[in-house]
């Protein structure tokens, strides 16, 4: 039988790897917003694990080892984290001013989002959404 997880993380909780966790850690702080809860130091004196949170959002970030490469090192994404804010043009202008690899502006998506796609300095894919109309199954149409 699964365990619950610790008070105030989210059940689904994704692990990106960094190969610099303190530069993408002052990064994603500074560009999208996030918080940082945890910083946690390897012998080497460089963050090896970190995590941050947005809302009751939480994502875990690594360095990565041996086994493990991050999108940059692969030559291409890997997975894409949706993330919803509250004002979403105001998101993607410091997010872009903060020089985040745009790969689409702020759109009215026909499932009811406004939504900008970017990319973060090592390579990782995030789409920022807020949701600004109710749209039945039915009626979703690209």
């Amino acid at each position: 039988m699964p365990q619950n997880p610790p008070e105030g993380f989210p059940r689904i909780t994704p692990y990106l790897l960094y190969e610099d966790v303190d530069a993408a850690l002052d990064w994603l702080v500074g560009a999208f917003g996030f918080t940082e809860d945890v910083r946690m130091k390897g012998p080497d004196g460089r963050a090896n694990h970190a995590e941050i949170r947005l809302g009751d959002g939480v994502v875990m970030m690594g360095h990565p080892g041996p086994d493990y490469q991050n999108p940059k090192r692969r030559g291409g994404a890997t997975q894409l984290v949706y993330v919803y804010v509250d004002d979403v043009d105001k998101h993607f202008a410091t997010a872009k001013a903060a020089g985040a690899g745009v790969l689409s502006e702020p759109a009215d998506q026909f499932y009811g989002d406004r939504m900008y796609s970017a990319e973060d300095p090592e390579g990782h894919q995030w789409s920022f959404a807020q949701h600004v109309r109710d749209v039945a199954p039915e009626d979703m149409h690209p």
